[in-house]
């Protein structure tokens, strides 16, 4: 299969007044297109922050991530934000739903990025028809006008879930997917996360410090205190 991202000699460091804090310490991963990949490692390991850079949420400060070959950080910010909303899907561990909008409306989030207004209600029929459909696919019939407050965690990541696949991305990114669930309900979103990626095709990517859930993906790194020290 070819190489979709690759990470190359990652670094991160965050400036804490006159003392530095090294997160990444020269980080080399590549992923190969339509698998699925787990980063392992415990609370304060780095996983979070090699996520969020991989996803262009957060630069390295040396280093590179290459999508296809290009290096996503040679972009302007506003060709970088057009390439992220279209390339990726996030979900996380806290789901990050906006409380006022309704479930529905949260998941067309991705798709408003980008289009004035005149041009959005040009599309927003279909778009919502779409959004409408993801909510099905996991799950979630008939809780499209519930607001995150009248859901479960479940279902709140089922909305989050549905929110990422909005734009049709080719990588989804979990960080700590089933962290804040219990039992019963992590094991329905993690059957939803191995189902993506083996009948959407999607490249899967996620962080977590449950190796029952590290267990399931095609191949596991496990990282400590900024470095890979297995599987890479």
């Amino acid at each position: 299969m070819s190489e979709i991202l690759h990470a190359i000699n990652l670094h991160k460091t965050y400036e804490n007044g006159e003392s530095a804090i090294e997160v990444l310490r020269g980080i080399d991963l590549a992923i190969a297109e339509g698998r699925s990949l787990a980063v392992l490692g415990q609370s304060g390991a780095g996983k979070s922050t090699l996520l969020h850079i991989l996803g262009a949420l957060d630069t390295p400060t040396l280093g590179e991530v290459r999508h296809r070959g290009a290096n996503l950080f040679g972009l302007s910010g506003p060709a970088l934000a057009e390439k992220r909303n279209k390339i990726f899907g996030f979900v996380f561990q806290f789901y990050h739903l906006l409380p006022d909008f309704t479930a529905i409306e949260n998941v067309l989030m991705p798709a408003m990025v980008g289009f004035g207004w005149l041009s959005w209600q040009r599309v927003k029929r279909q778009m919502r028809a779409r959004a409408s459909e993801l909510l099905a696919r996991v799950g979630l019939t008939g809780r499209e006008t519930h607001r995150p407050n009248q859901l479960s965690g479940g279902e709140r990541q089922r909305v989050a879930i549905a929110r990422a696949l909005m734009n049709d991305p080719e990588i989804l990114l979990f960080d700590e997917p089933t962290g804040n669930l219990d039992s019963k309900t992590s094991e329905g979103i993690q059957d939803l996360i191995w189902e993506l990626n083996r009948t959407q095709k999607k490249t899967v990517i996620l962080v977590t410090h449950e190796a029952a859930l590290a267990a399931k993906a095609d191949r596991i790194v496990r990282i400590l205190d900024g470095k890979i020290i297995d599987g890479a």
